[in-house]
């Protein structure tokens, strides 16, 4: 009885040690490394971010993904996949992740995990280079002329905003050609965009206060896969202190997106 019960206590650790085993070589880091790409999801058509340059893709998470790629030691092999079945594809294992200004919500957080964040955005306003005035909250442009994109989720919350002249407009070139021309008194745009507008345009133009709370984007991948993550995780961090994810956020934006935005 006692042999019996050694045996089969011996095959229950045998078993257990084989689906340890199984489990541990069924994370994606596996196959990332023995096929020696990271199968990286983005949309292609969402500049700045990533967008197709004469029929090259482009864009910052393009070279973000490629960064992270180089510290796993493997390439990035893009896959562009519209927004609205984007996440579906990674949960049916189309690609490892996504690079794809991706927010963090504790609703997402059910179905992926997600690295640490890469980009924190907020809404932030643009302003002209030599105005004096510093308005540090949406509520302190009442009785103020404030430009906004038609539609957008900064439309809305402008006109949430009670004694704000809210004017709204088909894009950005429209208003921010309006604000260097005094017809309103400040834009609102999300941080990154603000940043990137700035940046790229001629305009006296810069950009002001942050005026809502910041959101935090990563790159989210299927549960069940902890070495991978760790390693997205340390692939990221150790670009964040050589400085090299520095270098491609000033590419773009000419600051450090991945601090808030108050501490840039």
């Amino acid at each position: 009885m006692k042999n019996t019960q050694t045996s089969i206590l011996l095959l229950l650790g045998a078993v257990a040690a084989s689906a340890a085993t199984s489990a541990q070589a069924a994370d994606l880091l596996d196959s990332v490394k023995s096929r020696g790409t990271l199968r990286v999801a983005v949309e292609g058509t969402y500049p700045p971010f990533n967008y197709k340059d004469k029929g090259e893709l482009a864009g910052f998470d393009v070279d973000v993904a490629k960064l992270v790629a180089q510290k796993l030691g493997v390439k990035a092999e893009f896959v562009t996949v519209e927004w609205s079945g984007i996440l579906a594809g990674l949960a049916a294992g189309k690609y490892d992740v996504i690079v794809n200004q991706v927010g963090v919500t504790a609703k997402r957080q059910e179905t992926f995990d997600f690295t640490v964040p890469y980009v924190y955005s907020a809404p932030q306003l643009i302003v002209r280079k030599d105005e004096k005035r510093e308005w540090k909250s949406l509520e302190a442009l009442r009785g103020h002329k404030l430009g906004v994109g038609q539609g957008s989720n900064f439309e809305q919350k402008a006109k949430a905003t009670a004694g704000v002249e809210v004017r709204s407009y088909p894009g950005a070139p429209e208003y921010l050609a309006d604000l260097a021309a005094g017809r309103v008194d400040a834009a609102l745009n999300d941080s990154l965009m603000a940043a990137y507008l700035v940046k790229n345009s001629p305009l006296p133009i810069r950009v002001g206060a942050v005026v809502g709370e910041a959101d935090k984007n990563a790159i989210p991948l299927v549960k069940g896969n902890p070495q991978l993550k760790a390693a997205l995780d340390k692939a990221l961090e150790d670009a964040f202190r050589d400085g090299t994810f520095k270098a491609v956020s000033v590419k773009w934006f000419g600051t450090d997106v991945s601090k808030p935005p108050a501490q840039r």
